[in-house]
């Protein structure tokens, strides 16, 4: 026995159609918003709330491996969560996500979501 903690549950989010090329979607699972995105045919996964004002970034663009806020077009890493560009200077939470058998699986710790005011 290694001591490790167990890893979070993958849990369903939606269908893999309901998440296209280029375009974001929000779910909510576990409580939290998580905006799911596939980009260069890859799935992303982070906090749907910009760190700047609140903005939903699944209606956000994406472009260079990021997506931009859509009320102030600061960018975060889609891979890190990193900030890349202003206004944004905190970055947003990244989850494992896979897609199985069709159906969009996320990776989300159980309890509340971060503050991301903390």
């Amino acid at each position: 026995m290694t001591g490790d903690a167990p890893s979070p549950p993958f849990l369903p989010a939606g269908p893999a159609g309901s998440v296209r090329e280029g375009i974001g979607k929000a779910f909510t699972i576990a409580g939290r918003r998580i905006a799911v995105f596939r980009h260069e045919g890859r799935l992303y996964a982070l906090d749907d709330g910009c760190t700047h004002g609140a903005a939903s970034l699944a209606f956000g663009s994406l472009r260079d491996g990021c997506v931009a806020c859509p009320w102030h077009y600061g960018e975060f890493d889609l891979a890190t969560g990193e900030p890349r560009s202003l206004p944004v200077y905190q970055g947003v939470k990244t989850y494992p996500v896979r897609e199985v058998d069709g159906i969009i699986e996320v990776c989300v710790p159980e309890g509340p979501a971060d503050d991301p005011g903390d």
